[in-house]
């Protein structure tokens, strides 16, 4: 009996057994293998060039260098020219230092005063005349000294006092000024704007009115008027402590109602 080998079949074999092997698939498996190594040498072939091809360019370069020709240069001494260069002239001396002199001028004697003749007496009457207008001069400095030093020495309002200020006619006259002097924005009367404002004024020693300010404010343009009529107010009566007059703060509402 002969030894037969038998051949196994391969992995495609078994896998394409039932199968259309005319289709291209089994085709490109049974030359998976080759195809594979075929790449492999190329990729090889193309990295061993790339490494490859940059050191057998160097070795190159060099031989080239190598074989240039070498060219020898020698110094020669170059002699001296015959004509010499003259130096340079030295510098100029500094100048000697100049000594200012002033040279002295005798002063002129001027006779300045005039002749008794041209002189003019002042008479009594004359002199007197001028210390009466001294006199009313000083008197009014005086007076305005002492307004400046009452006004500075104004102390700060107070809230109540032993005697408050009064308007003349009391109260019911003071909102009757109000309301006769009062007159209503057209701004306001246009928005049909109205409320209560509330001014805080100081009523100073002497009885006048300064330091308004708005306490409760409703509108600008009401604000504004409420503000100029309490400034146009008459002279109070001033508030007293201790029998002294003295600056008392004072409130009062103005009511803004449309008819």
């Amino acid at each position: 009996m002969t030894n037969e080998k038998i051949k196994a079949p391969g992995f495609e074999d078994i896998v394409f057994e039932t199968r259309n092997k005319e289709y291209g698939a089994y085709n490109l498996r049974k030359k998976y293998n080759r195809n594979v190594l075929i790449a492999l040498l190329i990729g090889l072939f193309i990295i061993i060039t790339l490494v490859v091809a940059p050191y057998l360019s160097a070795k190159a370069g060099e031989g080239k260098k190598r074989s240039e020709t070498q060219v020898e240069i020698q110094m020669q001494n170059i002699e001296n020219p015959n004509e010499l260069v003259a130096p340079p002239p030295p510098p100029p001396p500094p100048p000697a230092e100049m000594i200012q002199q002033a040279k002295y001028v005798p002063p002129v004697v001027v006779d300045s005063v005039k002749p008794e003749e041209n002189t003019q007496l002042m008479t009594a009457d004359q002199a007197q005349v001028e210390v009466k207008d001294q006199d009313v001069n000083l008197e009014v400095v005086e007076q305005v000294k002492e307004e400046v030093k009452e006004e500075e020495a104004e102390p700060e309002p107070f809230i109540v006092v032993e005697e408050m200020p009064m308007y003349p006619g009391g109260e019911v006259e003071l909102l009757k000024y109000i309301f006769e002097h009062t007159q209503y924005p057209e701004v306001a009367k246009e928005n049909n704007i109205q409320g209560k404002v509330v001014v805080r004024f100081c009523v100073t020693s002497k009885g006048s009115v300064n330091q308004a300010t708005i306490l409760k404010g409703v509108d600008d343009a009401l604000n504004a008027e409420a503000l100029r009529v309490v400034n146009s107010l008459p002279l109070f009566k001033p508030g007293k402590q201790g029998g002294k007059p003295v600056p008392v703060w004072y409130m009062v509402p103005i009511n803004f109602t449309l008819k």
